[in-house]
């Protein structure tokens, strides 16, 4: 059947009045201005009230009708678009009262913004000596897409007459959009990028039923958190946490603003404000007590094969002598003393540990040695303990009477003092295990943190006291003699090699000056020891007296000195410069490796200090390695350096990040969307590279996936 063009007109008019129904057919109400139509949307300015009073605000706002599969945008458009604007004459530009967006997906980019009908409120105060009917003209411009964007742009003219302000029609619009809940919610982000927000809402009430459910983060503003990135949700008992990919325009020291929908529904939605802080992760992401106890255990078992704990292998090799031929209660009570001074003195650096996290510093495991005066302090004690060693004064009696007096008082607390040493030069070390105790310490319970370091003191002391209770060990030890005094002096020598490496660390710390407060103290020690020796072979008991006051004298001002480190804040160089220098790394910053990660390039972090002694170990067996640089280089991996030897609130919330209080910590990232990969704490060349070559292979899916 043919159709009469003579009928055209009609049907055009038919379908306009089936399109907007009744209000399309008739003159447009006072609070609606006559629409923009076009075959994506409709779009009018509409008015909360059908009359003005001048000088009193009211609300006008763009209504959009929306055709199916089409969207505009929200504020912040995400990854593409651009949001509506609206010029009021008279009056100017203002900007909208923003309901929730929500999420779309526009291809391989998701975009924040809006579907079917939605209305941007915009408030408005007519002039105060306005009189007689209030004419209003309006321009609007928006970008309208679907599978193709269509930038569109419209005149308004609304006109209200004055009297009363009145409900209008168009009122419960206004009161439909789904504007974000404003519940003052405290929230922090992280300089790495997690948002962790606290509900305030009692258990019992209703709003905790409405705003259950899985969150979702739209930022106020583009450019700070990638909207094409998955966000890691993790849900405490009180707060959840949302982990964010951000961007170079992210600022660590900024506030965050933004909406947290729930469940993707804009109807439940709150708005926040982050403020910049660290947060750790919740208990519920930790291992389980039973679980830190055994790593606890394990670490602190494979503590006594680090490097760091060599020094102290001195004393030990001394007491371990001693078995031969001491009376097995004897043995016994030094084992335990000794066990007894490395559990108290984890106990203590634990509970001091606690405080300190309590208080809000970022404190860590080591965190004494991020103190020049503590670095100071202790090469001072080990520099006395090596003079000990090496004879130049002793407490007691020489070798060949230790074996009488071996159960006496001032043996017993030698015994206790070498574990509290113990415990002291193995902190600048993280054993494998370690690293995933620690972090559950530090989110438990004061009384289960202090338990998890309880475990790890008994792991330290286990091989003292297995040995102890080994009742043939005498007869495998050689006898006592003169072997023994030759032993004694031979192991000064890591006490003294200890003492030239914190010397370093000082260095780095505190520049030139701290070195040479550090050997005036040494320079005094060794007088005080030697004057200290002179007074044992005294002839009078008056001689003696004067010789240690003497050397009381010489301890003291090396205590001043040691205060005058504490007290004056010492110039430094700069460490992650200095230390990024070394093999063309990158110094380490969360806007330089979201910058790194934005583009999809793989980064290998190395979050390092000049105290650790596994770090240097490391780097020097595995990370400075020709073929490690090599494959770095193959493989178009940046390599980033973050240096913890003095406290970097940045570093620290990255250690957090990965459930660590403690460096070494090694994190690759692959590339893309991959997730990052961490390194065991004690690296060979062997598993960097097989590390590396994750970042060949996934790399070369990509390209395959990219080329079909």
């Amino acid at each position: 059947m043919r159709f009469d063009m003579r009928l055209r007109p009609l049907a055009l008019a038919l379908a306009v009045a089936a399109a907007f129904g009744p209000r399309a057919a008739t003159p447009a109400r006072a609070a609606e201005s006559a629409p923009s139509v076009t075959p994506r949307d409709t779009v009018s300015l509409i008015s909360e009230s059908d009359s003005y009073i001048p000088g009193t605000p009211l609300r006008l706002g763009l209504r959009f009708r929306l055709a199916p599969g089409w969207h505009i945008y929200w504020k912040n458009p995400g990854a593409a678009g651009a949001p509506p604007t609206l010029s009021l004459s008279p009056g100017g530009a203002g900007d909208f009262v923003w309901p929730a967006p929500e999420r779309i997906t526009e291809g391989p980019v998701t975009v924040f913004g809006y579907t079917g009908e939605v209305v941007l409120g915009q408030r408005f105060t007519p002039p105060a000596g306005q009189t007689g009917p209030f004419a209003i003209t309006a321009h609007a411009t928006w970008l309208v897409c679907a599978k193709l964007c269509v930038p569109e742009e419209a005149q308004f003219h609304l006109t209200l007459p004055p009297g009363p302000a009145r409900p209008a029609a168009e009122a419960p619009l206004f009161a439909a959009a789904r504007l974000p809940h404003s519940l003052g919610w405290p929230a922090v982000i992280t300089p790495e990028g997690r948002l962790v927000v606290t509900p305030r809402m009692a258990k019992n009430d209703s709003a905790a039923r409405i705003f259950a459910g899985r969150p979702y983060f739209f930022p106020d503003r583009p450019g700070l958190i990638d909207p094409d990135a998955d966000e890691t949700r993790i849900k405490g008992d009180e707060r959840f946490f949302l982990t964010l990919a951000t961007l170079p325009g992210f600022d660590a020291n900024a506030d965050l603003t933004g909406v947290v929908e729930f469940d993707g529904d804009p109807a439940r939605a709150v708005a926040v404000t982050a403020h910049p802080g660290v947060v750790p992760l919740p208990s519920s992401t930790a291992l389980p007590l039973w679980q830190s106890l055994i790593f606890g255990l394990l670490g602190g078992l494979i503590l006594n094969f680090m490097p760091c704990v060599f020094p102290v292998l001195a004393m030990k090799a001394i007491g371990l002598a001693q078995f031969g031929y001491a009376r097995r209660r004897a043995v016994l009570s030094h084992a335990a003393s000794y066990a007894a001074g490395v559990m108290a003195t984890f106990v203590v650096l634990g509970g001091v540990l606690i405080v300190l996290r309590a208080s809000g510093a970022a404190a860590g495991w080591g965190f004494q040695f991020q103190s020049p005066a503590s670095v100071t302090a202790m090469a001072w004690l080990l520099f006395g303990v090596g003079l000990n060693l090496s004879g130049v004064f002793s407490f007691g009696g020489g070798v060949t009477g230790f074996g009488q007096s071996f159960a006496g008082r001032h043996g017993l607390l030698g015994s206790f003092f070498t574990g509290l040493l113990a415990v002291l030069v193995a902190t600048p070390c993280t054993a494998p295990f370690m690293g995933a105790a620690l972090a559950a310490a530090m989110v438990a319970k004061p009384a289960a943190a202090l338990g998890v370091f309880l475990a790890m003191g008994v792991g330290l002391a286990a091989p003292y006291l297995l040995l102890a209770l080994l009742p043939g060990l005498g007869r495998v030890l050689p006898r006592p003699g003169r072997w023994m005094e030759v032993l004694r002096q031979g192991l000064a020598f890591p006490m003294y090699g200890a003492v030239a490496w914190l010397a370093w660390v000082v260095s780095r710390e505190a520049g030139s000056a701290g070195v040479l407060g550090l050997a005036a103290g040494l320079v005094l020690l060794g007088f005080a020891g030697w004057v200290l020796g002179v007074s044992q072979q005294a002839p009078t008991p008056r001689h003696r007296r004067i010789t240690q006051s003497v050397a009381l004298t010489a301890v003291l001002a090396a205590i001043a000195i040691l205060s005058g480190l504490a007290a004056v804040a010492l110039p430094a160089p700069p460490l992650a410069e200095a230390n990024a220098g070394e093999g063309g790394a990158t110094p380490y910053s969360a806007a330089t490796l979201a910058a790194l990660r934005a583009t999809g390039r793989p980064v290998l972090v190395n979050m390092t200090a000049a105290w650790c002694v596994t770090c240097l170990v490391n780097e020097r067996m595995a990370l400075d390695s020709a073929e490690i640089r090599r494959a770095l280089a193959d493989r178009d991996v940046t390599y980033m350096v973050g240096d913890w030897t003095r406290q970097d609130p940045e570093i620290t919330a990255f250690l957090r990040q990965f459930n660590h209080d403690g460096v070494p910590l090694y994190v690759l990232y692959p590339g893309g969307d991959h997730p990052p990969i961490v390194l065991p704490p004690i690296l060979t060349e062997t598993s960097v590279l097989a590390a590396l070559e994750t970042v060949r292979q996934k790399s070369a899916l990509a390209a395959g996936a990219g080329n079909p």
